[in-house]
């Protein structure tokens, strides 16, 4: 079938994300969604396996997101926040220092994930100079994870991940380590954290390493971190983006490892994948370092579009929808159905290793693969799946039927099988 006007037109102009654009095949031409399946150009239904890179928790086009937006842009579809105050983003602010753990309480709105943790490092650094007038510019994150593609973000990301290699020697160099899940990656944390008296905070994407390669660690390791920053009174920085909001079948992972950090970040399923929206949480000793009369103390920091007020209605009512719906126990029925489905590709010679938590199942192969192929083959079986690397993984909506669910395994184990199998 023609591929539509607006895609081979439009192709000469637009430049994609993480994509060569004079190498990548075309892209497939999607024209409408509806709850988890993706309507393409040329008539067929794609089950949406990642959720549109995580964020779709209830599927597309829940009508009571999209009443709530309508809503909304009828009365004002946004006006700026600062020095002036509209229901949206306050009532939202209220909602997430409600729901969120221990005493997370200040909210501060952006429009991407990327920025609001560039957002939690700014405030971790002026946290210290505010409180003690120290200059501790550094921080420490994790080799495996991910934070975002904008500067501050990129030096805390992996320095060995491919996506930000090229710009070794133009971020900050900060301290990249193993995670502490055993007692000797721990000693080796306090030794830095003991020797090293310029860290201001350390990050971390908790209980599942997203865009690193869905890599999971346990509750054990973040309390870990918990007591090393509690003994070497150094913040820490829990980055939800990816985990929050139902994705490991608890609202927050910090909630289901029972750890509280000082800074949480949130955004992606925030407002179930329909407006982009994303906030930076901060607790109220964090916060009160910055509430003074004095008002170089004050956080600089202004987004234009800071608490968007169609991103901030559409998140309203992805709370809601959490509320009311059993999003939660739909999660644990995914992980269930996942590691009924997947587990048995452990035994296959060319899987190096499944991961499963919450609504997220990963299958590692052992050698490298043609990702782009891979993504036209899925979209052959009718399916949308976006692997990382050698990764092939499901995030789908919590709210995803098991019989598309099914689907997806099936598709998952075929294609395993086949990229595995000895050449």
């Amino acid at each position: 079938m023609t591929e539509p006007n607006w895609l081979s037109e439009g192709l000469d102009h637009i430049w994609l994300p993480y994509a060569q654009m004079k190498t990548a095949p075309r892209p497939a031409a999607a024209v409408g969604t509806s709850g988890v399946h993706i309507k393409m150009g040329d008539g067929r239904q794609l089950i949406d396996g990642v959720a549109s890179w995580w964020t779709a928790a209830h599927g597309y086009n829940h009508p009571h997101i999209l009443n709530a937006v309508r809503d909304q842009l009828s009365k004002m579809p946004h006006v700026m926040l600062g020095g002036l105050a509209h229901e949206q983003p306050y009532r939202l602010a209220k909602r997430l220092a409600a729901m969120t753990p221990g005493d997370l309480s200040r909210v501060f709105f952006t429009e991407s994930g990327s920025v609001a943790v560039e957002v939690a490092m700014k405030i971790a650094m002026q946290y210290w100079r505010n409180k003690t007038g120290e200059k501790r510019n550094k921080f420490v994150s994790f080799k495996g994870g991910y934070h975002g593609d904008t500067f501050a973000t990129m030096s805390v990301c992996d320095p060995e991940e491919g996506m930000h290699s090229l710009f070794a020697g133009a971020v900050s160099a900060q301290h990249v380590v193993d995670l502490p899940i055993d007692e000797d990656a721990a000693s080796a944390l306090d030794q830095l954290l003991s020797t090293h008296k310029d860290i201001a905070a350390v990050l971390v994407e908790p209980l599942l390493q997203g865009a690193g390669g869905m890599r999971v660690h346990d509750g054990a390791t973040l309390k870990r971190l918990r007591a090393l920053c509690d003994a070497h009174g150094v913040l820490l920085v829990f980055d939800e983006i990816f985990t929050g909001f139902g994705r490991t079948a608890a609202m927050f992972a910090s909630e289901k490892a029972g750890v509280v950090p000082d800074i949480m970040t949130l955004g992606k399923a925030l407002t179930g994948g329909v407006a982009p929206l994303a906030a930076t949480i901060a607790s109220e000793k964090v916060y009160a370092e910055f509430h003074d009369d004095d008002a170089a103390k004050a956080l600089m920091h202004g987004p234009t579009f800071c608490g968007h007020a169609l991103g901030c209605a559409a998140a309203n009512a992805s709370l809601d929808l959490f509320e009311t719906e059993p999003r939660l126990e739909q999660a644990q029925a995914i992980e269930t159905a996942l590691r009924k489905g997947l587990s048995g590709l452990k035994n296959e010679p060319g899987v190096a290793d499944v991961r499963i938590l919450g609504a997220m199942g990963a299958v590692e192969l052992a050698q490298d693969f043609s990702v782009d192929q891979a993504r036209a083959d899925f979209i052959e079986m009718g399916l949308f799946v976006r692997p990382l690397g050698r990764v092939i993984y499901l995030t789908p909506s919590l709210t995803i039927e098991m019989s598309d669910l099914n689907k997806l395994i099936e598709g998952v184990n075929e294609m395993a099988r086949r990229l595995g199998a000895p050449s």
